[in-house]
């Protein structure tokens, strides 16, 4: 088959499948399929998936943004009709505790709520992908540092160190939602916190809670107990 001039240039730089009349060419993720004299573009999961300045992908992260493809083109309903228009931005692998890892996806800040929206279904069908991994969603956050003495620029409080670490908190227990907090004193003056989480939501996400103390360590840096408020008869 005659392929164009620059079709050829471009099979310097990727990678050239045949299927017998069909010509498919991989340039960074996406396939660009050659049949009967035109051009068809197949995207893969390389573009569920967008990085800051266009860094690197690890092995890892292709592999999740492939499942996030593979789960908007394989189901149906509202997991297809939702995904089409979400993406990550970076995802990696955490050890908990033992053998035990977790899969932590951050996800862009101003998708939180149409990730949250579809956040019990995806969460479920991303674990049945990654069998034995507990999966957390987080929103990307920026923290900023103290203006300097005398400047008039001012902090937004939602971009202070306290209210990040708080935020990502929330992310990690979601949909369970924080209904009280204790801090917890040790000897040495380390303190930890132990955080209640409301009990309506425990069938989803009290097999977790190991995790949610591992990531947010990970994370923040600090210590943190989960447990259900004890309710009264």
């Amino acid at each position: 088959m005659g392929l164009p001039l620059t079709l050829t240039c471009l099979c310097t730089f990727c990678v050239l499948e045949y299927d017998a009349l069909i010509v498919y060419l991989r340039i960074y993720e996406i396939y660009i399929c050659f049949v009967d004299g035109r051009f068809i573009k197949m995207f893969t999961g390389r573009r569920k998936i967008q990085k800051d300045k266009d860094a690197d992908l690890s092995e890892f992260e292709e592999t999740v943004a492939q499942s996030f493809f593979d789960l908007e083109n394989t189901n149906a309903g509202e997991l297809k009709t939702e995904l089409k228009d979400l993406y990550i931005n970076s995802a990696l692998q955490i050890d908990v505790s033992g053998n035990r890892k977790a899969v932590v996806i951050h996800v862009p800040y101003r998708l939180r709520k149409a990730f949250r929206k579809i956040h019990v279904k995806l969460v479920r069908e991303l674990e049945k992908k990654f069998s034995g991994k507990d999966v957390i969603l987080i929103a990307t956050r920026r923290i900023l540092r103290p203006p300097k003495k005398g400047s008039a620029v001012q902090r937004p409080r939602s971009r202070t160190l306290t209210a990040v670490h708080d935020a990502v908190l929330e992310d990690v227990v979601y949909p369970a939602e924080i209904v009280g907090k204790r801090i917890k004193y040790r000897l040495d003056g380390s303190k930890i916190m132990k955080v209640f989480l409301d009990p309506k939501e425990r069938n989803n996400t009290e097999y977790k809670l190991e995790t949610f103390a591992g990531v947010y360590r990970k994370l923040s840096g600090k210590d943190v107990v989960f447990e259900y408020p004890v309710i009264e008869a």
